[in-house]
C-alpha cells in the first residue's frame, strides 16, 4: 500500500497541478526570454551572435532529446541484467569487501527508495537468473542531471569569456580609434609619421637581442609573453597596417576593430557548439573515472596545457612576423607585415579555434563534474577524492577561465587575422549573401558561353568575386547597390 501511494494515481490533484503549472510557466518564461534576446540582437544587428544563440537553442533541443530518450528508455535499460563480475569492473569508488560486493549490489537495487520506475522487479528477476541489473534506476536519473549541469556550465563559462575577453578588446578601440582620427584630419607626412613610430618600436622589439636568432629562446619569451602586456599598440599597429595593406589596400580608413568583434562573433557560434567529438569525449572521460586512477586530477592538466601551448603559439606567431619584416631588405617606411598560413599549425588558422572550443568545454567539464558529485553524493565522497586532489583542479580551472579570456582569447581575436585569406565577416550578413548572389549571376551567364572552358570558368568566377568584394570595400556600396548592380 505504501508502494501505491507514491503513485500519481495516489497523488492529490492540487499537487499535480500546481508542480505542471510551475514547469510549465518555467518553460515558457525561458523560451520568451530567449526569443526576446534573439529579437534584440536583431534589432541592433549583431547577426553573429544571433546565430550563436540559435546554435545553442539547437544545442538544448538535443539535450531534450537526450532527457526524452534517457525517460523512455529507461524501464528497459534497468531491466538489462549482466553477469556479477562485471558488475565490479571498474569502479569510481572501491567496495569495502569483495565478499559482500554481490549482496550490496542487490540490495541497492531492492533498496531503492526514489522509486522513479520499478526497480526491485528487475532486481529480483536478474537475481533469479544469477545476474545483477546493468543499472539502476537511480544512476539513471543522476546521469540525466549530470548531461544538463554539464550543458548549463558549459554555456556560462563560454559566455563569461566571450564578456569578458570582448571588454579586454574594447580597450584596443581607442587604439583605432586614434589611427582613424589621424587619417581624416591629419596630413599624410605626419600621418605616416605617426604610423612609423609604431610600427619601428614594433619591428625593434622583435629584432633586439640573441634571442631573435634562437627557436627555443623566442619560444620561451613568447610563452611569457602571453602573461603580460600581451598586445601593444605597436602590435596592434603593424598587425592592422599589414592586413589592411593585404586585403583592402584601397580602404586607408578602414575599421578593423569593428571587422575583428565581428569575426570574434562567429567564432563564438563554434564555441558554445558542443560537437559530437565532444560528446565522445564525455564518453572517454566517464570510462576513466575508475578508483585509484585519479584520472580527473590528471585530465584536469590538459585544459592548461592547451592553453599555455595555445598562448605561446599565437605569441610566436607575432614574433615571425616581426622577424619577417626586420629582415626585409627595404625602409621601414615600405615594410609591413605580410599575412600568411603558413604560421599556423599544418597551415590552418582554424586548428587554433578547435583547441579554444576543446579546452573551454573540458574545462567546463571539470568544473560541472565537481559540483554534480558535491550536490549529490556530498564532499566527503569517495568520487569526489582526496582535498589534495579538490584543490588544485579548482584552481587550474580558474586560471584557464581567467587566462582565455583576458589573454588567449584576445590574442587569437588579432592574430587569427594574418591568415592568407581575409575570415567571414569582412562585410555585413546582407552583403555577403548580395555578393554570393552577384558571383553566382556572373558564373551562371559565363557557363552559358561554349567558347570557355573549365578552367577559364573559375578563373573568371575568382576574378568577379574579388571585384566585388573590392568594389564593396572601396565603395561602402551599400545592399541595395550591389544586388541591383548589372552584370555584363
Amino acid at each position: 500500500m505504501a508502494e501505491e501511494s507514491k503513485s500519481l494515481q495516489y497523488t492529490p490533484s492540487w499537487v499535480i497541478a500546481a508542480v505542471c503549472f510551475v514547469i510549465v510557466l518555467a518553460s515558457i518564461f525561458a523560451e520568451r526570454g530567449l526569443h526576446k534576446l534573439g529579437k534584440f540582437l536583431r534589432n541592433t544587428e549583431q547577426d553573429a551572435l544571433f546565430e550563436a544563440l540559435q546554435k545553442l537553442k539547437e544545442e538544448l533541443m538535443l539535450l531534450g532529446f537526450i532527457s526524452l530518450l534517457l525517460t523512455v528508455t529507461q524501464n528497459t535499460i534497468s531491466r538489462m541484467c549482466i553477469p556479477p563480475h562485471l558488475a565490479i569492473t571498474m569502479l569510481p569508488c572501491k567496495r569495502e569487501t569483495e565478499s559482500s560486493s554481490h549482496e550490496k549490489i542487490y540490495n541497492q537495487a531492492i533498496n531503492n527508495r526514489r522509486h522513479l520506475l520499478s526497480a526491485t522487479n528487475s532486481a529480483e528477476r536478474c537475481a533469479r537468473e544469477g545476474k545483477v541489473p546493468l543499472v539502476s534506476v537511480e544512476a539513471l536519473h543522476q546521469l540525466h542531471i549530470f548531461i544538463f549541469v554539464l550543458a548549463i556550465v558549459h554555456v556560462i563559462f563560454c559566455v563569461s569569456t566571450m564578456i569578458l575577453g570582448g571588454a579586454r578588446i574594447r580597450q584596443w578601440k581607442t587604439w583605432e580609434e586614434s589611427i582613424r582620427h589621424l587619417s581624416k584630419t591629419v596630413r599624410d607626412p605626419q600621418k605616416h609619421q605617426h604610423e612609423h613610430h609604431f610600427f619601428h618600436k614594433f619591428i625593434k622589439r622583435h629584432e633586439k637581442g640573441y634571442w631573435r636568432k634562437s627557436a627555443v629562446l623566442s619560444w620561451l619569451i613568447a610563452f611569457f609573453k602571453q602573461f603580460y602586456g600581451s598586445i601593444t599598440k605597436s602590435d596592434y599597429i603593424a598587425l592592422r597596417k599589414g592586413f589592411i595593406a593585404e586585403h583592402c589596400p584601397h580602404v586607408l580608413n578602414f575599421d578593423f576593430h569593428e571587422y575583428m568583434m565581428r569575426t570574434l562573433q562567429i567564432d563564438f557560434k563554434r564555441i558554445v557548439t558542443i560537437s559530437w567529438y565532444l560528446w565522445l569525449f564525455i564518453v572517454m572521460f566517464l570510462l576513466m573515472n575508475v578508483e585509484g586512477w585519479h584520472s580527473f586530477f590528471w585530465l584536469s592538466f590538459l585544459p592548461v596545457i592547451l592553453l599555455l601551448l595555445v598562448g605561446a603559439k599565437l605569441e610566436h606567431i607575432i614574433t615571425s612576423l616581426g622577424h619577417r619584416v626586420a629582415e626585409m631588405p627595404v625602409p621601414v617606411e615600405q615594410a609591413r607585415v605580410k599575412p600568411s598560413d603558413e604560421h599556423f599549425w599544418l597551415e590552418k588558422p582554424a586548428i587554433v579555434l578547435d583547441l579554444i572550443q576543446f579546452i573551454l568545454f573540458q574545462n567546463s567539464f571539470e568544473i560541472a563534474f565537481f559540483f554534480w558529485i558535491w550536490s549529490t553524493y556530498g564532499f566527503r565522497s569517495c568520487i569526489m577524492e582526496k582535498v589534495g586532489y579538490i584543490v588544485p583542479r579548482l584552481i587550474m580551472g580558474l586560471v584557464v577561465q581567467v587566462l582565455c579570456s583576458y589573454s588567449t582569447l584576445p590574442l587569437y581575436a588579432l592574430v587569427s587575422q594574418m591568415g592568407t585569406r581575409f575570415r567571414k565577416g569582412m562585410f555585413g550578413e546582407d552583403t555577403e549573401k548580395a555578393i554570393g548572389i552577384w558571383v553566382g549571376g556572373v558564373k551562371g551567364k559565363r557557363d552559358q558561353s561554349e567558347n570557355h572552358g573549365a578552367h577559364m570558368d573559375k578563373l573568371a568566377t575568382e576574378s568577379s568575386h574579388s571585384e566585388a568584394q573590392e568594389m564593396v570595400i572601396i565603395g561602402g556600396t551599400e545592399l541595395s547597390s550591389v544586388t541591383q548592380a548589372p552584370v555584363s
